[in-house]
């Protein structure tokens, strides 16, 4: 069968990180199609063609974002020996990957989508889904702690784990409004700092 239609005439993987660091820098409600287009240095059509919408876009490139950028930040936490170990690491590659100059400061899927009132509901609910994801991670870590005798039996790995997402996402956002990396280390430092406490009042 013969196929038709105008063959692609631009890199696809290379346009689409263009719209993942748009979509980084400025949230999914506020970048706009001239945005994108100006971006990806393709016209509207190409990329309604080659992605099928904005959203289906903006999916992609959160995607394109996890398994590159994200991955420098949760890629440790299953390898290094203790939970501690694994928390103060994953914190540690936050600062630097929230600060890097070549780069939009912060998370995007912490930023990308936070408006309840007047944003997209359904790419707020699968930006939700992705930082449960990261719950998920940091929770079985913290009980794998449990197995190995690093935390006490019963401790609530939960709202541990909550603590340090609570953290790791402030970071995201102090980055987004300027602190230095070094300012982040440090508050990363203070976090690991209250992991003795936190353990022994689990």
């Amino acid at each position: 069968m013969t196929k038709r239609g105008r063959p692609r005439n631009f890199d696809r993987t290379a346009a689409l990180r263009q719209a993942m660091e748009v979509f980084w820098a400025q949230g999914f409600d506020c970048t706009s199609m001239p945005d994108l287009i100006d971006a990806m240095k393709i016209n509207s059509p190409s990329i309604y063609a080659a992605f099928g919408s904005k959203e289906k876009l903006f999916n992609e490139a959160v995607e394109l974002y996890s398994t590159t950028e994200g991955g420098g930040i949760w890629g440790g936490m299953t390898d290094e020996q203790t939970a501690r170990l694994s928390i103060e690491v994953m914190l540690q590659a936050s600062a630097e990957g929230y600060t890097r100059s070549d780069r939009p400061r912060g998370c995007l899927i912490v930023l990308g989508a936070l408006h309840t009132e007047g944003g997209n509901e359904t790419i707020r609910r699968e930006l939700q889904a992705r930082r449960a994801q990261c719950m998920t991670i940091v929770h079985a870590r913290l009980e794998r702690g449990i197995i190995d005798g690093e935390l006490p039996d019963g401790a609530d790995c939960r709202s541990i784990a909550t603590f340090y997402l609570t953290v790791q996402q402030g970071m995201s956002i102090q980055a987004r409004d300027g602190a230095s990396r070094e300012t982040l280390l440090a508050v990363a430092s203070y976090a690991i700092a209250a992991w003795d406490s936190i353990i022994s009042s689990a």
